[in-house]
């Protein structure tokens, strides 16, 4: 009796290795290795991982596509430093494919656990569960799961050799086997919440998140999460004590477990990353660094004028010079009828003169161009889904609630290029689009089948966007939206001022 398990818990680190902010080109308290330098870890102490750690920042897409030029792999190091014990897969560790994944199991000293990916080739060193005996005897039962939307949001090629199947029933199965030989059972999903923590009114009607009912139906002592990048220090439903932390390497969760007669008495908290950090991989990658950085500084294009951080309200309401850009760059790849872009939740500008810093600033994701047949119908669907964005609230135009708690998601409005429209917000929802035009002036015909460029996860369908995700796919890029930029602004030179839009939003 008396026993204790001490957990610290990481996930959604996307890349972020070194105590620095690429785009603002400064240091910050985040990273692996401040991690490392900050926790102290003994023989009751576990260092776990919820993935998604691949993606996310020049120095892994610097390091991904200069690969061969290194005999070591910074992310795996990193996470070599923390002394991480066990780790799943995030949907975005599936974004470079099989072999990538195989080189990072490889250099990782952790052990990855995922129920739910079946590797048909058989060389990834993927576990489904183990039973971790602590110094102290408690044996502690560890399986992994993610979202199987990586189904939905991973280019076909990517998952020629893996299959991921639904994750509820994985993790149940790994827990009836835990069940006979733990004393306390945790579960490691690269997903999140469906429902609301505090009202319980569900938040999507999708499965990307099945959190509430892995903790509803299965019984796990501990669900540690990830994937919705929210500070969630500690919450129990149905008996199971769960908890997530934000992205970035920025905080990481501390869970104690207290053995008691009846069970175990379980308590968690969100920690801030602080500024210490060890050398030895910090003197490392310095020269990687040096190569990023003089990568990052490239002059590759010129701006009319420079783009002001832009307003989200703001662009919403008048359009954004930025999605501008992304749109255009999609129209002329693709050669499509129309295009449709999103922005991050950070207000985004553009400096008159664009270095390949800037572009991973305001692009920081590894997306790619697919191209939709869609009726006129299903443009009209999709531009209703985002005016539910805007509202009016004391007479004045704002944000929807409904995009901002319990979690932001200005990513979830989108921009369109090739057409004439117009909201009225004043109108009920779904009744909003009252302009809908081609910028020739001809009306966008209900039953007439276009084409659309968008992202490859907008094509999914997620974000609400229903009828994108059913329509016919005409063809699945593999290039990345990041290197698309940098092509587009390399081949122009000079930007004038893109016009590929027109928009009005009537409020009053």
């Amino acid at each position: 009796m008396n026993r204790k398990l001490k957990i610290i818990f990481t996930s959604d680190t996307h890349g972020h290795v070194l105590p620095f902010n690429y785009p603002t080109n400064s240091p910050e308290n985040s990273g692996l290795l401040n991690i490392a330098g900050q926790i102290e870890k003994d023989g009751e102490t576990l260092v776990i991982d919820g993935g998604d750690s691949l993606q996310g920042t020049p120095l892994s897409q610097y390091f991904l596509s200069n690969e061969d030029k290194y005999d070591f792999h910074p992310i795996a190091e990193g996470f070599n430093e923390m002394k991480c014990d066990y780790f799943t897969l995030g949907n975005h560790d599936f974004n470079f494919g099989y072999d990538e994944i195989k080189n990072y199991l490889n250099a990782m000293n952790a052990r990855c656990l995922c129920a739910n990916v079946v590797d048909k080739r058989g060389e990834l060193k993927i576990e489904k569960s183990t039973v971790h005996t602590l110094s102290n005897g408690l044996r502690v039962g560890i399986t992994g799961v993610v979202t199987d939307y990586v189904n939905l949001w991973e280019r076909e090629e990517n998952l020629t050799e893996l299959e991921v199947t639904e994750p509820i029933a994985a993790a149940g199965a790994e827990l009836a086997k835990l069940k006979e030989e733990s004393d306390i059972t945790v579960c490691i999903y690269h997903g999140g919440f469906e429902k609301d923590l505090e009202t319980g009114k569900p938040l999507a009607d999708t499965r990307e998140n099945v959190a509430c009912e892995m903790c509803e139906k299965l019984g796990f002592d501990i669900l540690l999460t990830g994937h919705q990048h929210m500070s969630i220090p500690s919450v129990e439903i149905s008996g199971t004590h769960a908890a997530q932390p934000a992205d970035q390497a920025k905080e990481y969760i501390e869970l104690e477990a207290f053995e008691e007669e009846d069970g175990f008495d379980i308590e968690s908290k969100l920690v801030k990353v602080g500024s210490v950090h060890g050398e030895g991989l910090f003197e490392r990658l310095q020269p990687m660094q040096a190569e990023i950085q003089k990568w990052l500084d490239q002059t590759i294009g010129e701006l009319a004028e420079e783009i002001k951080p832009e307003d989200k309200l703001e662009c919403a309401l008048n359009g954004s010079k930025v999605a501008d850009l992304f749109n255009q760059v999609e129209l002329e790849y693709s050669k499509a009828d129309f295009a449709c872009a999103s922005l991050g939740n950070e207000a985004l500008g553009i400096p008159k003169y664009i270095s390949i810093r800037d572009v991973a600033h305001i692009y920081p994701f590894a997306n790619t161009v697919t191209i939709k047949f869609v009726t006129g119908q299903t443009i009209k669907d999709s531009l209703e889904r985002s005016a539910e964005y805007l509202e009016i609230r004391d007479g004045k135009p704002a944000i929807s609630d409904t995009f901002l708690k319990p979690k932001i998601e200005h990513y979830n409005y989108d921009f369109w290029a090739g057409l004439d429209y117009e909201f009225d917000i004043r109108k009920p929802v779904g009744e909003r689009v009252v302009k809908l035009l081609t910028m020739k002036g001809e009306p966008v015909i209900m039953d007439k089948v276009y084409t659309l460029a968008a992202n490859n996860y907008r094509a999914t369908g997620t974000g609400g966007y229903y009828a994108i995700g059913e329509s016919e796919t005409k063809l699945s890029s593999t290039e990345e939206m990041p290197d698309l930029i940098i092509e587009f602004l390399k081949r122009h030179g000079k930007i004038d001022e893109i016009k590929n839009r027109r928009f009005k939003v009537t409020f009053e």
